[in-house]
């Protein structure tokens, strides 16, 4: 309901009262309509699950710092992670605040830069700007424990705040536990049992084809990783049921290796991604190491099978849309179109 000021005049005063309640009728009966929001689009308060009014109803949601208490559907949502901003645009959630990208941290990332239009830069993943997020008086901050954890106590005095543990791993779950904390889980089922259908028509699609074995590859300033099962990547192709290389297949995150380890990069098929700061640093070593006897000597390499994709994409955002968008490549590189 609007809430209006009138001012009564002279002698008038009951005839003026009279016509500022006949505004105030008008105006809360207004026959106004409505429509489904864009993606990205701010969304109306709408009821938490389970309730009939999610403006004057609170829920409790269990997250790695404890357990945060949230009143209503909230409307100024400051997120601190790039995987998170990807959930709140598949949501269809437009934060007020967010973090710049790893790469360019004066800009979001290019492929969902134009669904976070009008959000306020607030610092980075790794350095927040905590008087810009102040400033933005959100109802709601969402960040993570391996980035934030020292600042918990501070975030949480300026708003209710809910963390996911860490960026690695599976993605699906820290996409679960950001949409439950916006009031949005029964639309993030729905996104991640659309997943879940995704994956199955590949498998059933490539058939002996999940049987490739796929490696990982990354390359970075000063360094170079093999990347295991326990990354982005790695979640992606244990839900698509691909094999891994014998060097590869660990449950651990990644190993950073020299060049008398190329040959634990051999597989069926490899993905190689360079993540590159502006300086060129990364780009000059991925030169170097792809020119290197031992690389070109690689199985992978003679077959053709070494394909260079986008470490954005591919590893860095580590989100919904980018696992979909990886999901894409995928059906092309391993069963063909």
């Amino acid at each position: 309901m609007f809430s209006r000021t009138y001012r009564t005049a002279g002698g008038k005063a009951f005839f003026a009262v009279l016509m500022a309640l006949l505004l105030v009728v008008t105006g809360c009966g207004g026959g106004q309509t409505s429509s489904e929001p864009k993606p990205a689009e701010q969304k109306p308060a709408e009821p938490a699950a389970g309730t009939s009014n999610a403006s004057d109803q609170s829920y409790t949601v269990k997250h790695a710092m404890g357990e945060t208490t949230i009143k209503g559907t909230p409307q100024r949502v400051v997120m601190l992670t790039n995987q998170g901003e990807e959930t709140l645009v598949a949501l269809g959630v437009k934060p007020v605040g967010a973090v710049g990208s790893t790469v360019d941290p004066t800009k979001f990332f290019d492929f969902i830069s134009k669904d976070l239009e009008g959000a306020k830069l607030v610092g980075t993943e790794g350095q927040p700007n905590l008087e810009a997020i102040a400033a933005l008086k959100p109802d709601l901050i969402l960040g993570m424990k391996f980035r934030h954890e020292k600042i918990y106590q501070q975030l949480s005095a300026i708003a209710p705040t809910v963390f996911v543990e860490e960026p690695r791993g599976d993605w699906k779950a820290n996409f679960s536990l950001y949409a439950e904390a916006v009031n949005k889980k029964a639309e993030g089922e729905k996104i991640i049992a659309d997943w879940n259908k995704r994956v199955e028509d590949f498998k059933a699609k490539a058939g002996d084809k999940l049987k490739t074995q796929v490696s990982v590859v990354r390359f970075m300033p000063g360094k170079v990783r093999i990347y295991y099962k326990d990354t982005f990547t790695g979640a992606i192709f244990k839900d698509l049921g691909l094999a891994r290389p014998a060097a590869q297949d660990k449950d651990e995150f990644a190993a950073e290796v020299t060049k008398e380890r190329i040959p634990e990069m051999d597989g069926d098929i490899m993905f190689y991604f360079t993540y590159e700061t502006g300086k060129g640093d990364a780009s000059k070593l991925e030169q170097e190491w792809t020119n290197d006897s031992l690389w070109k000597n690689l199985n992978v390499v003679k077959a053709g099978k070494a394909f260079k994709v986008d470490d954005t994409i591919w590893n860095t955002s580590g989100g919904v849309i980018a696992a979909n968008k990886v999901l894409d490549e995928l059906e092309g590189y391993i069963i063909g179109k």
